[in-house]
């Protein structure tokens, strides 16, 4: 009490701040225009005088050129793994022109974002494919980008013209070589489509013809691709006996392509994203299923674990915004749609700066009112919605060097 010569009370307050979230503008945004997965075929078209395209990245030209992207083959596990690709690690210190440095993904870092910036060119801000799930304003339910579903026209969704159309309409001897159940899917239509499909069942019989095609033309732009990296990544997990025994089969593959290049070809390996095993304990896979705060005000979950869309019932988004930054900001870069539109997550053609930043306005409610990217070893898991991809052992999605760094290998005949 006053006077009593006790003293003051003492304090119950930490003797520390409260730690800040993150902010968005301080995540590892992806190197659009210079050395994203956007970047990769005009810089390969343009030393085949197709026209219409633009990238400050810089390859060295090549009449014939064959893209190999290899499904979740991030170049943090490449380099982690020399035993299990002897061939593929030996091609590291050239990786990117020479320069010995990674490709980014876009943002999200997943495989239906990262194929249709490979096949249009362009950012995730452009073509649209913004994530694993995302909003369509038009029907008000999440599409699924990568199996297409709900169906919507595929051509209304993504409407820009592939890289592969532009060389074959500019007399390049274009085709992809892929797995037979690719080769009337949207997603290919609207990201690897023009010149011809040629489906393929087994990885041997894909780099033969892969080879044979490149040789069927004085120019020539072949795509070929396989799964099973990142299939038994999800399943089992990157540190799993499966995994690098599918990481043993894919380097004998990218071996025996190189081997049958044909004269005056570049093989290009490349990845769309990367992995990392996240521990199944509820601090590592929080539930948003069983979790009633941050579900509080929200209509849809969109996106994955990594890399969440959030939207928001009508005047509940500042809310939401508010409360996903304090439960999560400290593990995740948390963003309204328009802070991540102006950090330059999605890329895109505009911006009001003129820095490209901005994003197509068809795109831009799909986008999450709130947009989640991990950058420590957390998921934002659906037990219920989304029990799939809730049991997936390996993850990707976000920002981290696991997950956006790919690899870009040369070998040229």
């Amino acid at each position: 009490m006053p006077g009593s010569g006790t003293g003051p009370l003492p304090s119950t307050a930490s003797p520390w701040p409260e730690p800040a979230p993150l902010d968005p503008r301080s995540a590892p945004v992806p190197k659009y225009g210079t050395g994203s997965l956007a970047d990769l075929l005009p810089a390969v078209v343009a030393g085949q005088e197709v026209p219409g395209l633009s990238s400050e990245l810089v390859l060295p030209p090549a009449d014939r050129v064959c893209v190999f992207l290899i499904d979740g083959l991030g170049w943090e596990l490449l380099r982690a793994h020399p035993a299990e690709a002897p061939f593929l690690t030996s091609l590291l210190p050239g990786s990117r022109g020479g320069t010995g440095q990674p490709l980014t993904a876009g943002f999200p870092s997943t495989t239906a974002t990262s194929l249709a910036s490979v096949g249009t060119g362009l950012p995730p801000g452009a073509h649209g494919l913004a994530g694993y799930t995302v909003l369509n304003p038009d029907t008000g339910q999440l599409m699924n980008q990568l199996r297409w579903q709900p169906w919507t026209d595929p051509h209304a969704w993504q409407p820009y013209p592939t890289v592969f159309q532009l060389a074959d309409a500019a007399g390049v001897h274009t085709c992809q070589v892929s797995a037979p159940t690719f080769a009337e899917t949207p997603l290919t239509k609207v990201a690897l489509s023009g010149g011809t499909f040629h489906g393929r069942l087994s990885g041997e019989e894909r780099m033969d013809l892969a080879a044979e095609q490149l040789g069927a033309g004085s120019r020539s732009l072949v795509y070929t691709y396989y799964s099973e990296v990142d299939g038994k990544g999800h399943r089992f997990g990157v540190d799993s006996p499966e995994w690098r025994g599918q990481l043993r089969y894919v380097d004998g593959l990218a071996q025996r392509l190189a081997e049958r290049l044909p004269p005056r070809s570049a093989l290009y390996v490349t990845a769309d994203h990367g992995m990392i095993d996240i521990p199944f304990d509820p601090e590592s896979r929080i539930d948003f299923d069983e979790d009633w705060e941050l579900r509080a005000g929200v209509s849809l979950l969109g996106g994955e674990a990594r890399a969440r869309h959030v939207y928001a019932v009508p005047g509940a988004a500042g809310d939401v915004l508010a409360v996903w930054r304090e439960v999560l900001g400290e593990r995740m870069w948390v963003a309204s749609r328009d802070e991540a539109i102006e950090a330059g997550w999605f890329g895109g053609p505009g911006g009001a700066d003129g820095g490209g930043k901005g994003v197509d306005d068809r795109l831009y409610r799909r986008i999450g009112d709130v947009v989640a990217a991990a950058r420590e070893d957390v998921a934002i898991v659906a037990s219920h919605t989304e029990p799939k991809e809730s049991a997936m052992v390996g993850l990707h999605g976000s920002m981290t060097p696991l997950e956006q760094l790919v690899p870009l290998l040369e070998v040229r005949s």
